[in-house]
């Protein structure tokens, strides 16, 4: 293999790594929107509909959970949702930037 093969071979795979992040916080987001929709929502009961709501709780309330541990408590209003995407958004950015540094 020679040079140029390798880096395109390595421009290929920071392509994809970017891809990778941007998709997978994307989606994630997508998830804390969706836990928080259903939160509000009184659904009826049904084992399909608690499954979901259990999975969305399972994936998004381990990571918002950190933001409410250093947010203070304003009543029945819960900010920690707003602040983990924003979060997640700035470190999409910092992680998009890193890889095309090495590109």
């Amino acid at each position: 293999m020679g040079v140029t093969a390798t880096v395109t071979l390595l421009g290929d795979a920071i392509s994809k790594a970017e891809t990778f992040v941007d998709v997978f916080i994307t989606v994630y987001t997508l998830v804390i929107f969706a836990y928080i929709i259903t939160s509000w929502l009184r659904l009826p009961y049904s084992p399909t509909l608690n499954r979901i709501q259990r999975f969305l709780y399972d994936v998004s309330e381990p990571y918002l959970r950190l933001f409410r541990r250093f947010l203070p408590s304003f009543g029945p209003l819960d900010l920690s949702p707003m602040v983990a995407i924003i979060v997640l958004w700035l470190l999409d950015r910092v992680l998009i930037t890193v890889l095309n540094r090495f590109n």
